[in-house]
C-alpha cells in the first residue's frame, strides 16, 4: 500500500509554527500581520472557502481586513479598494477570492494588486520571478504540494515529472516549482494524445484537472508518487455528497509509492501557504523598517 500523504497533519503543524512566529515578531513590529480577502458575489464555495480563511487567521494571530461585496459591485469600486489596501501599513496580503462573477475582468484585478502583497502568488511580477528562479510570493497550491513531498522526503532530483492541468492557478506553477528542483517534467492535460501512456512513465504524477475518478490504476507506474490535487463534488446513489479527487483512490493506492488524499491532502496545504505567504510578506515589511 502507498504511503499517504498526509496534507492536513503537516498544515497543522506549520500553522503552529507560524502562530509562534507571529506571537514573536509581533512585539518588534507592534502589529500582527494582516490579510485581506475580497469576494464578490455570492457563490457559496468562495464563502466557504473565505470564512475558512478568516478562522484560521483568527487561529494564528493574523488580522483579517476582508471585505464581501454584492454581485453587482463595480470593477472600479473593486480596483479603487485594492489601491487603499496596497497602501495600508496594517495589510500585509492581499487576495482577490475567485471566481468573480463573470461580468467582472479578474485578471485585470490581479494585477492591481502590489507584487509584494500578492500572497496567491498570481501577479504577472511573480509568475516572472517563478520563471526566473528568484525570490518571491509563490502560487499557494503549486507551493504546498512542494512543501508536502519536501516533508515526505520525496526524492525530485532526475526523476520523469508530470503535471496533467496547464492552469495559471496549479498547473503551469506546478511545473515550474518541479522544474526548480530539478525534475524532468512534462505538461499534458485532459485533450493530450496517449494521456494513459504518458502518465504512465512518470515516477511523480500531480493531477489538477477536476475530473472525478479519471486517473485509474493502469495509468500508474508502480511506486509512483500520486499528488491529487483535482476536487469535485459528487452525489452517490443514495443520495450523499461527497468530494473526490481527480485519482480513483483505493485502486491507485494499492499501486504508487505515496499518494495524497482527498480530502485531508493538497486542500489544507494550500491555505496554509496562503498564510505562509502573508507572514513571509510580513517579515519583509519588518526587514525594511527605519533602523534595520
Amino acid at each position: 500500500m502507498a504511503q499517504l500523504l498526509d496534507g492536513k497533519a503537516l498544515a497543522q503543524k506549520i500553522q503552529a509554527d507560524l502562530a509562534q512566529q507571529i506571537q514573536t515578531l509581533k512585539a518588534q513590529l507592534g502589529r500582527p500581520p494582516g490579510l485581506a480577502v475580497l469576494m464578490a458575489g455570492d457563490n457559496p464555495a468562495s464563502a466557504a472557502y473565505v470564512r475558512g480563511k478568516e478562522r484560521a487567521c483568527e487561529r494564528l494571530g493574523i488580522a483579517s481586513f476582508g471585505q464581501h461585496f454584492p454581485a453587482t459591485v463595480s470593477q472600479a469600486e473593486l480596483t479603487e479598494i485594492i489601491h487603499q489596501l496596497n497602501q495600508d501599513e496594517r495589510v500585509d496580503g492581499i487576495l482577490v477570492q475567485l471566481p468573480l462573477p463573470d461580468r467582472l475582468d479578474a485578471s485585470a484585478l490581479l494585477n492591481q494588486i502590489d507584487p509584494d502583497k500578492d500572497v496567491d502568488g498570481l501577479h504577472p511580477t511573480n509568475l516572472g520571478r517563478l520563471v526566473r528562479g528568484e525570490p518571491g510570493l509563490r502560487s499557494c497550491t503549486p507551493a504546498g504540494v512542494m512543501r508536502l513531498m519536501q516533508f515526505y522526503n520525496i526524492d525530485l532530483k532526475s526523476k520523469q515529472a508530470i503535471v496533467v492541468g496547464r492552469s495559471i492557478l496549479v498547473g503551469k506553477p506546478m511545473a515550474l516549482m518541479l522544474l526548480e528542483a530539478d525534475a524532468t517534467v512534462m505538461m499534458a492535460h485532459s485533450r493530450s494524445h496517449n494521456l494513459s501512456s504518458l502518465i504512465r512513465g512518470a515516477d511523480i504524477l500531480v493531477t489538477a484537472v477536476g475530473r472525478p475518478g479519471m486517473i485509474a490504476a493502469d495509468m500508474v507506474k508502480p511506486g509512483a508518487a500520486v499528488i491529487d490535487v483535482g476536487i469535485s463534488r459528487i452525489t452517490d446513489a443514495t443520495g450523499q455528497s461527497r468530494l473526490v479527487g481527480d485519482v480513483q483512490f483505493e485502486a491507485v493506492q494499492s499501486v504508487a509509492g505515496a499518494i495524497t488524499p482527498v480530502p485531508g491532502g493538497i486542500g489544507p496545504m494550500t491555505v496554509t501557504m496562503l498564510l505562509q505567504n502573508t507572514v513571509s510578506s510580513y517579515c519583509e515589511r519588518l526587514k525594511s523598517q527605519p533602523g534595520d
